[in-house]
């Protein structure tokens, strides 16, 4: 606002000065007398002010002139003046343009046509930080992986850019399945950005596939208090990281710590069946039956599972089948209607040899649910009230093709595994395995076994007097008590 007011105050005085002149050689009645080198000149008052005004765009070409020979020279010098900057300004705006059209290109996967504009705008603008990024991009979109490689470790030399090679480096390791460099890669660029989500992503799904747990577990911390993980989702992807850590503590002899673990694991999220045995499991070792026992009810009271009724038959692993029972009925009135529990107290009857109390334990299972531990249950407790022979045979055998019931199967990729761990081995899905029934209803048997029920019978039935199928029944009943042993858990032998 001031430069503008003298600005105005200074065209004021220059016009009021002209005018101011301009009188002053109208008055003037000789007019303007000029003498040099021997010769005199007279000007009349307007040929004066045109003499001046020649006079002044004289001297004002003079001094352009003069000083476009002097940024001549300044420019062949290598100067900044400008004439180099007006240079300076075409070359970057087309290399700019090549910038721009290599981006287009790149997007619309054109890599060789990027490749090239990237080359174009990299000659005009002398601006690697711009333009290796482009340069890299394209080259891994025509497959040229070396020479990408070699732009991403140019990008390393510069602060601005460093973190975006590391990355590039490192999403090349992981296409060529070398996770470990890809590990090492993905702390670094942590390291630069923590906030990186990712970054984060990768760095947590490298350190669970490598086993480093507590490594995980602080990046886990990390995205808990960047508000990118529900606090929920992280007590429990904690909890199974926290098992893990314990379970590998466990493995180098430091039991005090494993069990610290297992139990700091198991009280943050009880619904974490294989933590709790294990906490449980550590309770038993220090001789305190009664935490082991508070600890397995709570959890039985989320989800009944074979694996915490078997930890809480090792609290006392010699009592007698009657006085287990009795100590299980702390448990089992937990959930008393749920299908493990009716299962578990079946099995508790048999040992104790009361085979109507197991029975009337099942209930309606085997009309309702059958599957195939319910059917073996049923053909011990057939066995045990003295049935014949046929009848065992032919729930046996049912068995065979029934449905494994509640197993641990992947949510992601529905792979079954016997035992719990927290990454699938199928699909390497991290905390995706969950104790359900699977979609699959019946077991596939190789050879026709399906026809076994149509050849030996149903559980009813009589048995079959020929020979051959006589050697049939008896291989069916070998391979259904296998299969029975596998399914029951030390909590009902």
């Amino acid at each position: 606002m001031i430069w503008t007011f003298i600005k105005v105050a200074l065209f004021l005085v220059v016009v009021a000065a002209a005018t101011l002149g301009a009188s002053h050689l109208a008055d003037m009645s000789g007019g303007l007398r000029i003498s040099t080198l021997g010769m005199e000149f007279t000007l009349g008052p307007l040929q004066a002010v045109i003499a001046a005004i020649l006079l002044f765009v004289a001297i004002w070409l003079v001094i352009r002139i003069v000083g476009f020979l002097v940024a001549f020279l300044r420019f062949i010098s290598g100067d900044e003046t400008a004439i180099s900057r007006y240079f300076d300004r075409n070359r970057e705006r087309k290399g700019y343009e090549a910038l721009a059209e290599g981006m287009m290109a790149a997007a619309a996967g054109e890599g060789r046509l990027a490749l090239s504009k990237a080359a174009k705008a990299e000659r005009y603008l002398q601006r690697p930080e711009l333009t290796n990024l482009l340069t890299a991009q394209a080259a891994e979109q025509i497959g040229d992986t070396k020479k990408a490689s070699e732009v991403y470790k140019r990008l390393l030399g510069d602060d601005r850019t460093r973190f975006v090679g590391v990355r590039g480096l490192m999403r090349q390791k992981l296409e060529e399945g070398d996770t470990t460099t890809a590990l090492e890669l993905a702390k670094k660029a942590y390291a630069l950005k923590p906030r990186h989500r990712e970054v984060q992503d990768t760095l947590l799904k490298l350190q669970t596939e490598k086993g480093d747990w507590k490594g995980a577990r602080g990046v886990l911390q990390s995205k808990l208090r960047q508000g990118e993980l529900p606090r929920d989702v992280h007590k429990r992807r904690d909890a199974v990281m926290a098992l893990q850590e314990a379970k590998d503590v466990m493995a180098e002899g430091a039991s005090v710590e494993a069990r610290e673990a297992a139990i700091a694991a198991a009280k943050s999220s009880p619904d974490l069946i294989p933590a709790v045995v294990m906490a449980a499991r550590s309770y038993i070792e220090k001789d305190k039956p009664r935490a082991a026992e508070r600890i397995l009810r709570k959890a039985w009271g989320v989800q009944p599972h074979p694996d915490l009724a078997a930890a809480y038959a090792a609290i006392a692993p010699d009592e007698a089948p009657a006085k287990r029972l009795k100590r299980f009925d702390k448990l089992l009135v937990t959930r008393p209607e749920h299908e493990e529990t009716r299962l578990l107290k079946a099995e508790l009857n048999i040992s104790a040899e009361d085979f109507p109390a197991a029975r009337r334990a099942l209930g309606d299972l085997p009309e309702t649910h059958p599957t195939a531990r319910v059917l073996a249950i049923m053909a011990a407790v057939e066995r045990g009230e003295g049935a014949d022979d046929a009848v065992v045979r032919g729930w046996l055998t049912c068995a065979l093709t029934a449905p494994r019931g509640p197993q641990w199967c992947c949510d992601n990729c529905q792979n079954i595994q016997s035992e719990w761990t927290p990454i699938c081995d199928n699909c390497g899905g991290f905390d995706t395995l969950s104790w359900r029934e699977t979609t699959q209803h019946a077991a596939p048997l190789p050879n026709g076994a399906e026809m076994l029920p149509l050849i030996v019978g149903k559980p009813a039935s009589a048995p079959a007097s020929d020979p051959e199928e006589s050697i049939v029944d008896a291989e069916v009943v070998e391979a259904s008590e296998q299969m029975s042993a596998e399914d029951e858990k030390p909590a009902a032998s």
